[in-house]
């Protein structure tokens, strides 16, 4: 049976989707073509039919990932206009993003794996990471330049860094408190 083109067009966002958290959740390497598929609802043989190879779905769902991270940062600045980078800080360095392994930030969940794919990867991440220090750097602005840049990867940094560390640990409270030292510590940058 043919699946027509508009039928087609949904099954490969449904997989680029469907990626997108499969692979933030284990990882690259972590789940094969078969059982992403199978989470897509599909059989194995439709991949082909979407994507050129593993590597091209791993462009595509990282893509993918990163906007909608951005995304929510953005929408959780636009839900508090009185102090937007608070409000980022408040959902990014929570227990909760803490938990959410396959739709939390894919720059911690994926950032090491990402750093062993291909150039299209990483590109994908490296304009992801521009796309937060943009946001970032709205929250920041100043009048050097220079200045709100470095003080936008220092906070970026800081919160990626406090969630992977969070999640590596089994102690809760250790965790939290981990979070909870970089939220201090980036609201101190940004008020320097």
């Amino acid at each position: 049976m043919r699946v027509s083109r508009t039928q087609a067009a949904e099954n490969r966002q449904t997989v680029i989707n469907v990626a997108s958290r499969l692979f933030r959740e284990r990882g690259f390497d972590g789940i094969g073509l078969k059982d992403l598929m199978k989470g897509a609802g599909l059989t194995q043989g439709a991949f082909y039919k979407q994507f050129a190879s593993k590597e091209d779905l791993a462009v595509e769902a990282s893509k993918r990932a990163l906007e909608s991270a951005s995304g929510r940062w953005s929408d959780a600045a636009a839900a508090h206009p009185d102090d937007p980078l608070g409000a980022v800080i408040g959902f990014y360095l929570s227990g909760d993003h803490r938990g959410e392994k396959m739709d939390g930030c894919p720059i911690v969940a994926l950032g090491a794996d990402a750093a062993r794919q291909g150039p299209d990867v990483k590109a994908e991440f490296e304009a992801g990471i521009k796309a937060h220090l943009d946001v970032i750097g709205r929250f920041i602005a100043g009048t050097d330049d220079e200045v709100s840049r470095g003080k936008a990867m220092a906070i970026l940094a800081t919160m990626v860094g406090a969630v992977t560390l969070s999640r590596v640990v089994n102690d809760p409270d250790l965790a939290q408190a981990l979070l909870d030292a970089a939220a201090e510590q980036v609201r101190e940058v940004t008020a320097a």
